[in-house]
């Protein structure tokens, strides 16, 4: 444990970005190894490297539990349309900020809850799937669609 501490604690702290989970994920990280250690295969890699994968498991596992309850629609686009929203703390100057906004508002209600789920509040199409009682496939048709009218509408060049 001595050995692996600090490159575990600091791959949960790189995935959990606070201290105390990711203090909590290395202890979880630790103990899950502990209780299939008989799972190691020394010819699929090193020691380090299974440890580190089950502390990034963890770590992602630990992610999901802190995420916020899921969000009506309606307030989704209250934030989205609303000049005050948090856009340009993500680096979108103020006029990109607004045209994104106007062209969310422009999405059928499907796309623009699965676009804005994802890309805003970090959900996943299984995720996404679940809250809405609707295939994965679909979901996934969904934000595709909804990116692609996005970037034809705000014309936006492939870097």
């Amino acid at each position: 444990m001595r050995r692996f501490q600090s490159r575990v604690f600091g791959l949960a702290l790189t995935v959990l970005g606070d201290r105390g989970e990711a203090e909590e994920a290395a202890q979880d990280a630790f103990l899950r190894a502990w209780r299939h250690a008989d799972a190691y295969d020394p010819r699929r890699g090193s020691v380090a490297t299974w440890l580190l994968v089950i502390a990034r498991n963890v770590a992602i596992d630990h992610s999901r539990v802190r995420r916020s309850d899921p969000v009506d629609p309606s307030v989704l686009m209250g934030e989205a349309a609303d000049p005050g929203a948090p856009l340009e703390e993500r680096g979108i100057a103020a006029e990109d900020a607004q045209r994104l906004r106007a062209a969310i508002a422009t999405l059928p209600a499907e796309q623009r809850r699965a676009l804005l789920l994802a890309a805003f509040f970090g959900r996943t199409a299984r995720e996404i799937g679940e809250l809405d009682g609707t295939p994965i496939g679909t979901v996934k048709t969904r934000i595709r669609t909804a990116m692609l009218k996005l970037h034809g509408m705000l014309e936006v060049r492939d870097a």
